[in-house]
């Protein structure tokens, strides 16, 4: 067996491609200061894209404006993260008065496109939380708006910035498996984090598409970027079939539950000072409960989910997403004509560790944000040549907080260095995030219609 290891980004780098993204990312370079309004100030907005900007990229980027549906908690947010600029509960009112030149759309995934839209129609370009949007219609809306208009629209997937995603990635990209035939991925969501889904408005298909289109579209955007070629065909099946109707207990939310301490699922809101002030103390204003019932009965998205994905160089995908495994992590292969290459990212057996607490805190250390964190621990990911009897194992250092380090690095590229090369193309724009999306409700089509839906009787890509 072989070892290597992956210590320096240098080493990441492979032979340069163009980003279809380049004309987006000049618009960034030599410039002042970016005035930039922010609309959606919940917990993705508030903390990544707000509080960590102003702590760690004051220097290249200005708040012109905040902008929430709910008064009190846009608000909090703007004492939270410490800027003097004017919140509002009017957009277009933010947008005429305050004219910033990017707007950034963390908003609840179905009014998306809402934003995306009217901003690029009052001169800003955006810079938009996955996913993109949640309907075939609106993706076709985001793509005709941006043709009309010349803005830029750029998609926030900061799992492929990760070390450990790009090193597969290099490992792809200089043929490694050869000419690719087939891709295994399979996706495990914990108790913990994978219940937070259903106790928030994400429960529902019209809010989030459904964690086909909410959480997937992280992994079919790996898939795509990882396969370089364009998803053409679905065929899916999924179920609810644990959370929702199906528990055994039931109350309108964990604060004012009878079954507390029954029911495994009980989370206590109020040990969190920050959640209740962004959220519980605002409640007045829009009537959203983040600590809803996971047993809801009006529930309507899947908690298990299985597709096969055909793309345009004959690669098959065969992904699924479970909601409710006791441990969080994923494993993935892919295979070729020339070998296989198999990898995997907090198996914990893996590494041959497992605590309860762990894993209960794993989501919230992974959306914590660090800019001075040393890793400590190795991904692996093995390279075995057909005829061969030894592999190769490629260590890849670990990095447990942003998103496995995919934060820093992707806003470190958009804010700090937009004049670095992007080899590999981590940077995405509206093509990537409506492939990314398609992929979702092709399948929520391909459950409820029982066949195999093609990408392009959707939306003209």
């Amino acid at each position: 067996m072989h070892r290597r290891t992956f210590l320096k980004a240098g080493s990441l780098v492979g032979a340069a491609f163009a980003t279809r993204q380049a004309r987006a990312f000049d618009l960034w370079k030599n410039t002042a200061r970016k005035r930039i309004a922010l609309v959606g100030t919940g917990i993705r907005g508030s903390s990544l894209w707000g509080r960590n900007l102003v702590e760690n990229y004051g220097e290249q980027v200005e708040f012109v404006g905040l902008c929430d549906i709910n008064p009190g908690r846009v608000e909090f947010v703007k004492g939270a993260m410490g800027v003097d600029c004017p919140a509002y509960t009017d957009f277009d009112k933010m947008m005429n008065e305050q004219q910033p030149e990017w707007v950034i759309v963390t908003t609840m995934d179905s009014t998306h496109d809402i934003y995306i839209i009217r901003a690029m129609e009052l001169g800003a370009h955006v810079i938009t939380e996955k996913p993109m949007t949640t309907t075939a219609e609106k993706t076709q809306a985001i793509l005709d708006a941006q043709d009309r208009h010349g803005k830029e629209v750029l998609v926030t997937f900061n799992y492929r910035h990760s070390p450990h995603n790009t090193a597969i990635k290099q490992q792809l990209h200089d043929g490694a498996v050869g000419k690719m035939t087939s891709v295994d991925f399979h996706w495990y969501l914990n108790v913990y984090h994978g219940a937070s889904y259903f106790r928030r408005w994400h429960g529902y298909v019209k809010n989030s598409g459904s964690l086909w289109v909410h959480k997937a579209t992280h992994h079919f955007d790996l898939l795509n970027w990882w396969i370089d070629a364009k998803p053409v065909a679905v065929t899916a099946l999924g179920a609810l079939e644990h959370y929702g109707k199906n528990g055994p207990y039931r109350g309108e939310s964990c604060r004012t539950c009878p079954h507390k301490n029954e029911c495994p699922y009980y989370w206590d809101i109020t040990k969190d000072e920050y959640l209740m002030d962004l959220y519980v103390d605002n409640e007045e204003y829009d009537g959203y409960i983040r600590d809803s019932c996971v047993f809801r009965e009006d529930i309507d998205i899947w908690d298990k989910m299985s597709a096969q994905i055909e793309y345009d160089n004959d690669v098959v995908v065969n992904y699924s997403l479970t909601t409710y495994s006791p441990y969080e992590g994923y494993r993935i292969a892919f295979n070729g004509h020339d070998g296989r290459l198999d990898s995997w990212e907090d198996i914990p057996y893996q590494r041959g560790e497992y605590t309860e607490a762990e894993q209960g805190a794993m989501h919230s250390d992974e959306m914590t944000f660090k800019t001075d964190e040393v890793p400590t621990e190795f991904h692996e990911i093995i390279v075995h040549k057909n005829f061969e009897p030894e592999f190769e194992s490629i260590k890849v250092p670990k990095f447990r907080y942003g998103h496995g380090g995919g934060d820093q690095r992707m806003l470190d590229y958009l804010f700090v260095n937009p004049d670095a090369a992007d080899p590999l193309g981590h940077m995405a724009g509206t093509t990537d995030g409506a492939y990314s999306v398609l992929i979702g409700i092709a399948a929520r089509k391909s459950i409820a219609e029982g066949r195999r839906v093609r990408l392009d009787e959707l939306v003209k890509v």
